[in-house]
């Protein structure tokens, strides 16, 4: 039997998973003289340099490793060792957990940078390009604030720059990367400014006749905007133009980005055949070229899980957003913005899921999780606590209205109390980002609706309800999935609080036809449609009606119990994904 204490360099078992290489030896011994030998590791091959780094930290040595991370040159060397992209992820978040600033010491540098080579005008293309790649990468990294710096920084270069197509090139280059900081971190006055800068210089090089410049990243990127924005339709037509513009050439991360936003673009339309294509050739193409630990494929994880929540697919929505939890906290640790809003995502799965049941208690964990990382991270009332709070808000009323069944706790009050809070909070915060009339604010009005109506606060409830209604209609349209919904909220209130019957029949209709047109007959959603009707024709005494919706009602248990039993694994293992002219064609020809 082998000696269970016998060193590691006297191991000869190559079996053995305690075995180490040379190179892990000598990778370890220089690590552990680290101090000592720095001056002669200058002159490393970046990978070899990188697994002394990497070793470093693993001996947890996080003060020695910041220092040297802190170096812009030396961080430089590190972008370029593209295959472990992993776990300078890992090293660069042990190292802001640790207390080191090195997002904002890296981006100050580079600024410095900037400055100083505007002098040299031979030297500028050099830094342009280290500018994308810091500012991508802390964009990765979910520092929004740092990337924007960084990234503006490379914009003013560019802009600084001779008016060639080359260097046009280049600003559209920024201007992609900037957008999607901007955007991912709701700082949308600035991003509206990239946006245009995009336009300008693609009509630039438009009216100079330059047709080498792809343009899909970036029309996925402007759809992402609008998307955060609320802005749908736009959102929808820049997804459209993205896919347009992709071709077999194009490298896979580009195509993944694409595809997944024009997938979400397609959600929020009710486009949900052509969602499901796009997501699913998203998925299977990221599982195919990246690592099922890879944050890309946790990125499109997100954006699947987004889109079986809102097809109705709840069951399988939370273990898609369970896996992606996983993977983001094995790459960006606990205390990351990703992790919070994947969290979030979870907690607002599992609240739709146990609707019926009451168990909110995980729930109401990942969302409080969410919102504790988004505190320690974010300045005092940013827009991307709006979400978050919301969740949480429509958790804690549920775990109330539960408890008031249950036993009357007296502290169900504060919990409503609570969520008002929130709600209000969330609300103030989107009126000022979106004005009145957007979608989100609409939401927020909704949901302040429901939770007049649990407060016995019924004048104020259909106040509110009537301002969601009339924001979504003018918006969306009179037939879309979110008009229904807060239809079906004030039928709710007229029928169940209000005595006025045939003002609610009507409106359970007009929500069991809109959900009927985009879901079908097995629609989670139509249960408390049917449930309402039967309630207001037992108050009217119309018998008739009362045994056909319970007939219906009936009708509606047996489709979703065959719906339910009929749903599969959302991750077909054995797929492939599609050639993409493929996967084009049959979008275009839905």
């Amino acid at each position: 039997m082998a000696d269970e204490h016998k060193p590691q360099a006297d191991a000869t078992d190559t079996g053995s998973s305690s075995t180490k290489t040379l190179y892990e030896l000598s990778v370890c011994r220089v690590a552990d003289r680290f101090t000592n030998l720095k001056k002669y590791l200058i002159c490393l091959p970046e990978n070899i340099l990188f697994d002394v780094y990497y070793e470093l930290y693993k001996k947890n040595k996080l003060c020695l490793l910041g220092a040297e991370f802190s170096n812009l040159d030396t961080f430089s060397k590190m972008l370029r060792v593209r295959n472990k992209r992993i776990q300078l992820f890992q090293v660069f978040q042990a190292l802001m957990d640790h207390g080191t600033k090195i997002d904002n010491e890296l981006a100050i540098s580079y600024n410095v940078c900037c400055l100083e080579i505007k002098k040299k005008s031979n030297c500028q293309a050099n830094i342009i390009d280290l500018g994308l790649k810091l500012g991508s990468f802390l964009s990765d990294a979910g520092w929004y604030a740092e990337s924007t710096k960084v990234l503006l920084s490379c914009r003013d270069l560019c802009i600084s720059e001779s008016e060639t197509s080359e260097n046009w090139c280049r600003t559209l280059d920024c201007c992609h990367k900037l957008l999607r900081a901007q955007a991912a971190y709701c700082a949308f006055k600035d991003a509206a400014e990239t946006h245009e800068l995009a336009l300008y210089t693609i009509k630039k090089l438009q009216d100079a006749g330059y047709k080498d410049f792809n343009h899909a990243a970036l029309y996925a990127e402007f759809s992402v905007f609008f998307f955060m924005r609320s802005e749908y339709n736009q959102a929808y037509g820049w997804s459209v133009a993205a896919l347009k513009e992709l071709k077999p050439t194009l490298p896979p991360r580009i195509t993944i980005d694409v595809l997944r936003q024009a997938a979400k673009s397609c959600v929020v339309k009710r486009e949900f055949k052509k969602a499901g294509l796009l997501i699913r050739q998203a998925v299977y193409l990221a599982r195919e070229v990246f690592d099922k630990n890879h944050p890309k494929f946790c990125d499109v994880l997100i954006d699947y899980g987004f889109h079986l929540l809102n097809f109705d697919s709840i069951t399988n929505s939370v273990h898609v957003y369970q896996n992606a939890l996983q993977i983001r906290e094995q790459i960006f640790g606990r205390t990351n913005l990703h992790v919070a809003i994947a969290h979030e995502d979870l907690a607002y799965a599992l609240y739709v899921r146990e609707y019926s049941s009451g168990r909110f208690t995980k729930a109401r964990e990942h969302v409080e999780r969410a919102i504790d990382i988004m505190e320690k991270l974010l300045p005092y009332e940013h827009l991307m606590l709006a979400s978050a709070k919301r969740v949480k808000a429509l958790i804690l009323e549920e775990i109330a209205l539960d408890n008031e069944q249950d036993n009357g706790a007296t502290s169900n009050k504060d919990l409503l109390l609570e969520s008002e809070y929130l709600h209000l909070s969330a609300l103030r915060l989107a009126q000022t980002a979106f004005g009145e009339r957007n979608v989100q604010t609409a939401k927020h009005y909704g949901n302040l609706g429901r939770l007049y109506q649990s407060m016995s606060r019924f004048q104020e409830a259909e106040e509110m309800h009537l301002k969601a209604i009339s924001i979504k209609e003018e918006l969306l349209g009179s037939n879309d999935y979110e008009v229904g919904l807060s239809i079906g909220h004030l039928a709710s209130l007229y029928n169940f609080h209000m005595d006025r019957y045939r003002d609610a029949e009507k409106l359970y209709y007009r929500s069991i036809a809109i959900n009927l047109k985009l879901f079908g007959k097995s629609y989670s959603g139509l249960e408390y449609d049917y449930r309402g009707l039967l309630h207001v024709y037992e108050k009217l005494h119309e018998y008739d009606k009362l045994l056909e919706y319970r007939d219906t009602l009936i009708c509606w248990h047996d489709l979703r119990k065959q719906y339910n039993q009929s749903e599969h694994s959302p991750i077909d293992l054995n797929e492939c994904p599609q050639p993409i002219e493929n996967v084009i064609k049959t979008f275009f020809s839905m």
